[in-house]
């Protein structure tokens, strides 16, 4: 190992110590200004986010690639938005979860505190530079950015905007490093660092997370890929499930909280899916169905189970029809992911039954699978949403950057002797 991003990190390490000392009021200007950068300099964000466009067709990607590599001034807006918005939010740290006051009179006490250094590791977006940086910074964090080449010049210009921030208020630019060279073998280096990094997050398709949990010796928190659900219920409203089906499938298809798959029970299949068929063709959504989707149009390509379990990202849609909502979960179990499920029904028994029997980060009864996202609930940018059952699971913001510790406040008391034998 070249010993590159070592050096990186233990800057970044102790930086994280500068960070975590700092007060919410200065955390929360930091940010802000952070904001009024990224605006002020939306010229030169727009520029950078051309090369790495006109260098992303040359090598052929694809448009769901390149729409999330895309910058434009209404995403830049949005960013420095979610900045504004995670700024404001009540300062996480020193929070006292719980306390308790033993009966020899010590107090017992839960206590947010950072995590310390945190890695991120993505793909495409560059919006996840600052988002990233704004959410670490603001629990009090140092970030380690590793991102993908094929956004290079963008990230390099939205850091430049963060360091100059940092460096305003007297802070080390090393609280948001960038690991600028792109080489594979410093995704490898970065994982190895446990005495450095407290936690990686992995951020993009699903090799990249693959890649990231076989080789990390630090800890992982892996925002899967999105294989999400729209069950249509017996009892569903045709038209709100038609809404939730188009929203979620053709309004953005290369993010992952969009559908993948549409489950109909049987009772509704032979009025609502020729509705939806007809909904998607004028979309341009690709269908591949069951035997018995495809009895109702000459258009559905047969289905596998590789499409049950694909993360499309594009205008392809995999549809099933099924016997019962126990079918319907039982199909969600399978071919899951753990991301986002949904369901259509005016019946409140079958949506709490489905509430209850999907295990997935975020359950939506007549609402778009789309909700699922960190600023649509709430916590301004988000640095992912976690499909790992750890400390945070579903959209992950400031909170769920950091971690809980015991703060013990006594007056002198100690162990009796008699409780050292039970050591």
């Amino acid at each position: 190992m070249s010993g590159y991003v070592r050096s990186l990190a233990e800057r970044a390490r102790d930086a994280s110590l500068v960070m975590a000392a700092l007060d919410g009021d200065s955390r929360r200007r930091l940010i802000e200004r952070m904001a009024q950068l990224l605006e002020h300099h939306a010229a030169a964000l727009i520029a950078a986010n051309s090369e790495d466009l006109e260098r992303g067709r040359a090598a052929g990607l694809g448009a769901a690639m390149l729409d999330r590599l895309k910058l434009d001034e209404a995403r830049i807006a949005a960013m420095a938005t979610g900045l504004r918005e995670v700024a404001a939010q009540t300062d996480p740290l020193g929070q006292v979860t719980r306390r308790e006051v033993r009966p020899n009179g010590v107090v017992i006490e839960r206590q947010r505190v950072p995590l310390g250094l945190i890695a991120m590791i993505y793909e495409a977006r560059p919006n996840v530079t600052a988002d990233a940086a704004a959410l670490c910074l603001k629990a009090g964090n140092a970030v380690l950015l590793r991102g993908g080449s094929e956004a290079r010049a963008s990230n390099a210009a939205i850091a430049a905007c963060l360091h100059q921030a940092l460096r305003e208020q007297g802070l080390p630019d090393a609280a948001v490093s960038l690991v600028a060279d792109p080489a594979r073998e410093h995704v490898l280096e970065l994982l190895q660092l446990s005495d450095l990094i407290d936690l990686a997050i992995p951020r993009g398709g699903e090799s990249l997370i693959r890649f990231v949990a076989e080789h990390a010796r630090v800890p992982v928190i892996k925002h899967y890929k999105g294989v999400c659900h729209l069950y249509v219920d017996r009892a569903a409203d045709p038209a709100k499930a038609l809404d939730l089906l188009i929203d979620g499938k053709a309004s953005r298809p290369g993010v992952c909280n969009a559908l993948e798959t549409l489950l109909v029970h049987r009772d509704i299949a032979a009025t609502f899916l020729p509705m939806a068929l007809a909904r998607l063709a004028q979309r341009g959504v690709e269908v591949r169905g069951c035997e018995r989707t495809r009895v109702l149009s000459a258009d559905v390509k047969p289905v596998t189970d590789a499409d049950y379990a694909a993360e499309y990202l594009d205008l392809i849609l995999a549809a099933r029809v099924v016997d019962s909502l126990d079918e319907a979960l039982a199909h969600i179990a399978r071919y899951g992911s753990d991301h986002t499920e949904v369901i259509a029904s005016e019946d409140a028994a079958a949506a709490e039954a489905f509430v209850r029997g999907t295990r997935s980060s975020a359950v939506m009864v007549n609402a778009s699978s789309r909700f699922n996202d960190g600023g649509q609930l709430g916590l301004g940018a988000e640095i992912g949403i976690s499909t790992t059952r750890l400390h945070a699971y579903g959209p992950m913001g400031v909170e769920s950057l950091t971690i809980e510790r015991f703060v013990v406040r006594g007056e002198g008391q100690v162990r009796h002797a008699e409780s050292h034998m039970r050591d």
